[in-house]
């Protein structure tokens, strides 16, 4: 998600500011031209080379190891990938090394991106990390990886950039990614006929995950709430792009839910939802839809992670908010009889509902950028950073009259 919007603002930024990038890093690794190579007077070119999805193949980058295969979760499952994902990194590396980048952008994903981290600091790559991990949650200690092997933190919650500069890492508030998604253009009507809905009903949006292991987890009790809620509810599931439609169809059986493409207009013309844990949560407050969140892990899982967790609340919304907005069912709590209970305190008109609209428009607005910058798009400001930053690298490392880089 956040990969090829990025890519798309560094090409626009670009544009305005010429610079020679050959720039590396899941999920985006970009390559320009040759060390030595004239410098254009226009903008140049930039060629990204990394691990992503369809959506950052689009966007133009050369995908060598696909996101879905590092889309594991939870304990177990991370041990039996570990050969698999082992392989990816080091096919990753090797092509850093062919290609020898300028600079690693590194988004998301700790487990793997730390490694990547290091592996192009030794070899003198700077490094941005670009949504930066949730370390102030879980593991603090671990922020010294960011320490030792980051040049600079991109965070996108306003909290982050404290946080992590009072623990020494050069950190940045540029904004959430999904903060300026405009308002899907496609309106109710025509909407419920393509997808075969009832507009007369109101629609629940149905979240589970967009990992294999958190659909298994989640969906099952999902779809026992919906058949709880009854016909009088149309129910919508957007389709993660890591997840495969016939694993997902195979869970739902024969029950009746919309299978549909995209989050944002589902969401946006739903009345309510149910959303596992995750940045979907963060998606619901922007397109201003109550919800109930919802998140189940292996019981070991559960028991190993639950003492290492810093922070009082687990739904995204209620952290930036300081304060609980929606309901947070989790493990033991997470029953049909408990989602049923909480979506109808916010599905009618009323004060319940008011206030969570009110709390999820304070969450909106604490996403955003004040001062000079206000009204830039974050992946704009985060390009815009990175190739300042691009450029104090080059100079310091290579003086004023780089051959790979003006500015």
């Amino acid at each position: 998600m956040y990969g090829a919007e990025l890519i798309e603002a560094l090409h626009r930024a670009a544009e305005h500011k010429p610079v020679e990038l050959r720039s590396a890093g899941p999920f985006d690794l970009a390559q320009g031209r040759q060390p030595g190579a004239a410098v254009p007077t226009r903008a140049p070119q930039i060629e990204f080379f990394g691990v992503g999805g369809e959506r950052m193949r689009a966007a133009g980058c050369d995908i060598l190891v696909d996101a879905k295969d590092l889309s594991v979760v939870g304990i177990t499952e991370i041990l039996s990938h570990l050969p698999k994902i082992y392989r990816l990194f080091h096919r990753l590396i090797a092509e850093a090394d062919r290609r020898k980048p300028d600079l690693a952008i590194v988004i998301d994903s700790p487990a793997f991106n730390w490694r990547v981290a290091r592996e192009m600091k030794k070899r003198g790559v700077p490094v941005v990390y670009y949504v930066a991990p949730q370390f102030w949650a879980w593991r603090q200690g671990r922020v010294r990886l960011l320490r030792n092997y980051v040049d600079k933190a991109l965070v996108i919650f306003p909290f982050e950039e404290k946080f992590y500069r009072e623990r020494g890492v050069d950190a940045t508030f540029v904004g959430h990614p999904l903060l300026e998604l405009p308002q899907p253009a496609i309106g109710r009507g025509e909407y419920a006929s393509q997808y075969k809905l009832d507009p007369g009903k109101q629609w629940i949006t149905l979240m589970p995950g967009s990992r294999v292991k958190e659909v298994r987890m989640n969906l099952p009790t999902i779809l026992e709430s919906a058949v709880a809620l009854g016909a009088e509810y149309e129910f919508l599931l957007p389709l993660a792009r890591t997840l495969d439609r016939g694993f997902v169809q195979g869970l739902m059986g024969q029950q009746k839910i919309a299978l549909v493409p995209e989050a944002r207009p589902a969401l946006f013309h739903s009345r309510a939802g149910i959303i596992a844990s995750g940045t979907a949560t963060v998606e619901a407050a922007m397109m201003s839809t109550p919800f109930v969140m919802v998140y189940r892990v292996s019981p070991l899982t559960y028991l190993l992670g639950k003492s290492r967790v810093k922070v009082p609340h687990f739904a995204m919304v209620n952290l930036i908010a300081g304060e609980e907005i929606v309901p947070e069912l989790v493990q033991q709590d997470f029953t049909p009889e408990n989602v049923v209970a909480r979506l109808k305190e916010i599905l009618p008109a009323g004060t319940v509902r008011d206030r969570m609209l009110e709390g999820l428009a304070r969450v909106k607005a604490r996403l955003r950028v004040d001062g000079g910058s206000a009204g830039v798009r974050p992946a704009d400001r985060a390009a815009g950073i990175i190739l300042g930053l691009r450029t104090s690298f080059a100079a310091r490392s290579e003086g004023d009259e780089s051959p790979s880089l003006r500015g």
